[in-house]
Formats: structure tokens, sequence, C-alpha cells
């Protein structure tokens, strides 16, 4: 019971977040987290020092940052969202996977600039960035229409070093 909770805390908070994300992008005449869909630039090759990979991201001239990730050893197009507490995969994403959730496994209630929707929690085996590599990542799974891009939140973000300055996003492991 605890774990489902806590679980509905995080999308809770994921869904606070993606609203204010596009608050944000909408008031300095961005485009919305939920429309964009644009190719996704491609991530910097690691850099390696003292045993670390480092692999940096540049703005794409609109704030964002996107990213092409390996998910379960498949390439996915990502836009990094530091205010989503999961990775948010799109139904069409998590097919390519092998991923397809049931009628009765959307049992998240999020909250967007879209409206209520539902979400199904899924545990992904491996995300990996040019070379940064998170095991057993926690995820949702959307329907399609409620997001126009995946998302790569916090249960990937939060277990690796990051840092944003300047129109870059540097990740380290």
């Amino acid at each position: 019971m605890r774990q489902v909770l806590g679980f509905m805390l995080l999308m809770a908070a994921a869904g606070i977040g993606a609203v204010r994300y596009m608050d944000h992008s909408a008031k300095s005449g961005g485009t919305s987290a939920m429309t964009l869909a644009t190719k996704p630039a491609p991530a910097a090759a690691p850099a390696q020092s003292g045993g670390y990979r480092t692999v940096t991201l540049r703005d794409n001239g609109r704030g964002y940052f996107e990213v092409e990730a390996r998910v379960e050893g498949r390439s996915i197009d990502f836009l990094v969202d530091t205010g989503a507490s999961a990775i948010a995969l799109r139904e069409s994403s998590a097919a390519k996977l092998g991923i397809h959730p049931g009628v009765r496994d959307y049992t998240i209630k999020t909250q967007t600039a879209n409206g209520v929707g539902k979400a199904a929690p899924v545990t992904l085996d491996r995300v990996e960035i040019n070379g940064i590599t998170v095991r057993d990542v926690r995820a949702i799974v959307v329907p399609d229409e409620a997001l126009s891009t995946n998302l790569l939140g916090m249960t990937f973000l939060s277990r690796v070093k990051w840092t944003h300055d300047r129109g870059k996003l540097v990740l380290e492991q």
C-alpha cells in the first residue's frame, strides 16, 4: 500500500511539474512540452575522465534538451524534463519496446495541462545515454493522445549527476 501511495504522490508531482514546465514555456514564447514533436539533436559523445562518463547536451535553441536514449536496447527519442518525476513513455514507444499495458494496468491518475488522465506503471531494465546507464528505472506509459513526446524525468536524472548551465545540460556517471 505504501508503494502505491508513494507512486501516486510521485505522479501527482510529475503532473504539477509538467504543468509548470508548460506554463513557463508558454510565457517565454517557447513550444509546449506536450506539443513538441521535433527530432532530438544527437547527444555529444561521452567523455571519460577519472572513471566517469560525461555527456553534454545542448539546448535546441528553444530552451529544451532533446536526446536519443537506448531503452531495453532500442533507440527512443526523449525530451529531458527535470519537472517530470518519472520517465513517461507514449504507448507507441512502449509498444516498440515490447511493453503493452492492458486497460487494467492504467492505475495511476495523472494531471496535466490536457486534463486528468491515467498511466500504467512499468519498470525499465536499462536506460542508456551514450554510455551512461541506469538500471531498473521506474516509468509510466501514457496514451499517445495525452503526450506528444516521451519525457526523460527524475527517475533517470536522480540517479546520475547532472548540472544545467548556459544552454548546456551535463550528465555524469
